[in-house]
């Protein structure tokens, strides 16, 4: 089993409602990659821990859960609106992680250095051979630093909470504006500021604002991107 070439990884990180996840479909999609959204596995334990009745602040016990849990990300199965199928220990989660309780309770259990230690090597575990779009906060600069193009998401805050809050009402989930601008507000605080793998562009990533942009002009950019990175390096093949 060869290992996965890190030059063929597109790492799109930013903050939540940045556009990441629908990006990055679209992008995989088009260029026959596979789309691997890293922020779904930790989802997928904070609503594991939810169900448990552990506490977002228990590093231990969130550690011990995560090292037991079977986490699964692949294909979407169903046209529902989903970018991918999240199975955690065989039961789709897919829309039961995106809801306003588990956004408000990811960062805080993200935070934990055991936490993301036991997610990291299933984040670097894909098999050679292909080329991958991987989606998260820290994957440029934790997970694959090394990947052959890094780019950044970012919009206003104002953005997100109207991107968020229309995906909220298409499942019919109540929520306001100023409570989904507050939330998105908190966590870009609590992300940018924790001590093991803060929310930060990598140092040569490339900043793409997705403000009042159309998703195909953000997906062709980075295509041209990742296609301009990948020449220079010598990248070829599937």
């Amino acid at each position: 089993m060869s290992q996965l070439d890190h030059r063929q990884v597109i790492a799109i990180d930013g903050p939540a409602a940045a556009g990441k996840s629908t990006v990055a479909r679209l992008l995989a999609d088009r260029i026959g990659a596979m789309l691997f959204d890293t922020g779904a596995l930790y989802r997928a334990v904070t609503l594991a821990a939810a169900r448990a009745g552990i506490s977002p602040g228990d590093g231990q016990a969130l550690a011990g859960l995560t090292r037991r849990l079977r986490i699964e990300i692949a294909p979407a199965s169903i046209d529902d609106g989903r970018q991918v199928d999240v199975l955690l220990d065989g039961e789709d989660v897919t829309w039961a992680i995106r809801t306003a309780d588990i956004d408000a309770r990811v960062s805080e259990v993200s935070a934990h250095p055991a936490v993301r230690d036991a997610l990291l090597d299933a984040q670097r575990s894909i098999t050679g051979g292909v080329k991958v779009v991987m989606v998260g906060r820290d994957i440029g600069t934790v997970v694959i630093p090394q990947a052959g193009a890094k780019i950044y998401l970012k919009a206003s805050a104002a953005e997100r909470a109207r991107r968020r809050l229309a995906e909220l009402q298409g499942r019919c989930i109540e929520a306001t504006f100023e409570q989904v601008l507050d939330d998105l507000n908190a966590r870009d605080a609590y992300d940018s500021s924790r001590e093991t793998a803060p929310l930060a562009a990598a140092n040569d990533a490339i900043v793409v604002d997705t403000d009042n942009r159309p998703v195909e002009e953000i997906v062709n950019e980075i295509q041209r991107i990742a296609e301009a990175a990948w020449r220079q390096a010598g990248v070829t093949g599937e």
